[in-house]
């Protein structure tokens, strides 16, 4: 069973950042530029889906949607392993 639940609210356990494309450096997320902090450390975010690289089934990515503002307004979704998520304020 997964760690997180579609619909848990989760939080950034460390700075997320746009990691950059081992084979290019370039990004890997189109518009947002490489190295990009995407989530700060506590962070709150909701899970949105659960799945797997097709290189690491065993190893499980969540969907997460981060807040951007205090008014609670969602970002696009990133995903996250699931040593970056904590189910408390980090």
């Amino acid at each position: 069973m997964s760690r997180f639940q579609m619909g848990d609210m989760v939080f950034a356990a460390q700075d997320l950042f746009n990691e950059p494309l081992a084979e290019t450096g370039e990004s890997g997320i189109p518009g947002i530029a490489a190295g990009e902090l995407l989530a700060a450390t506590g962070a709150r975010g909701v899970v949105v889906n659960v799945g797997h690289a097709q290189e690491a089934p065993d190893e499980e990515i969540y969907l997460v949607r981060f807040e951007l503002d205090a008014e609670g307004t969602l970002a696009e979704p990133i995903g996250c392993l699931s040593d970056e998520l904590t189910e408390s304020i980090a």
